[in-house]
């Protein structure tokens, strides 16, 4: 993409980055773009603990406290204000809506619903992020 493109590019403002999980092709590293690159944010987001990033101790979101936590309502309220927290704080480009969740026992894994707003195009979208509670058994 060009100079005079990336002008006439009406979505640029949303960013753009390497892909995660990052991949090289013969062109160099993938990237990503627009909504996708904020929804690979947040994946990043969700799996960085705080502490975790060098010169960013800050970043992240603390979710993995609650891997051997029962899931009621007392923990989902906190795991809730985590997240809302870390969006606030690391995500700048979106609004967050709602926070939903959906267990999973069968699968030992929490289902974590966003509902957000990309604040720049006011468009609505949602991600869910898998977070496993149980560790793989069957390697």
């Amino acid at each position: 993409m060009d100079e005079l493109d990336t002008l006439l590019d009406n979505n640029a403002f949303l960013g753009k980055g390497w892909s995660f999980l990052p991949k090289l092709t013969k062109d160099g590293v993938k990237m990503s773009a627009y909504e996708k690159d904020i929804e690979e944010s947040l994946h990043i987001l969700f799996s960085t603990s705080p502490g975790e990033r060098v010169n960013r101790y800050d970043y992240g979101c603390p979710l993995r406290r609650y891997a051997f936590e029962p899931i009621n309502m007392a923990g989902t309220i906190r795991m809730r204000n985590d997240i809302t927290r870390a969006i606030t704080l690391f995500e700048p480009r979106i609004t967050l809506e709602d926070v939903s969740f959906e267990e999973r026992p069968d699968e030992g894994m929490l289902l974590i619903q966003l509902t957000y707003t990309v604040i720049r195009t006011n468009s609505r979208n949602n991600m869910v992020y898998p977070f496993y509670l149980n560790e793989g058994t069957n390697i």
